[in-house]
């Protein structure tokens, strides 16, 4: 038996001790795993892998202007932030709200060799391209 098979999940935190004891730099790896806080899936999104070096991340922000928008990358994340200004609404009386622009910050972790290659507001669509930075003795090369 390994080391490794003898830790199951009553023992993860005897486990995440050796490993960040032997880890240099990776307890901030780690903790995403375990740390997750959202608990919001404002604004909605898809993540779409069109090959093994390309993805497209789309969010909807219905009513949000490019002013409204900030995208930056700092730390290895891909940070997106929309800033709504609040509206006194006490004098409308919805039926039903069901459009929320709140204000939001989302993050993704992007690693090493991921680059954002281009970003398009259009229609209230939001579209991070994303790119896998692919070394020249990686790619393909033809020769017939």
């Amino acid at each position: 038996m390994t080391a490794l098979q003898r830790y199951h999940s009553a023992n993860l935190p005897e486990l995440m001790k050796i490993i960040n004891r032997n880890g240099i730099g990776m307890d901030d790896y780690l903790d995403r795993f375990f740390n997750d806080d959202y608990s919001s899936n404002y604004p909605p999104y898809n993540l779409i892998h069109l090959n093994n070096v390309e993805s497209v991340l789309e969010l909807a922000l219905a009513g949000f202007s490019k002013k409204d928008i900030k995208v930056y990358t700092e730390y290895g994340k891909l940070i997106i932030e929309g800033k709504k200004e609040s509206k006194d609404n006490d004098s409308v009386n919805y039926a039903h709200q069901g459009l929320a622009q709140r204000s939001f910050n989302r993050t993704w972790q992007l690693s090493d060799d991921v680059k954002v290659k281009d970003v398009e507001f259009k229609d209230g669509l939001l579209t991070v391209k994303l790119g896998k930075i692919v070394p020249e003795h990686h790619s393909r090369k033809d020769y017939l």
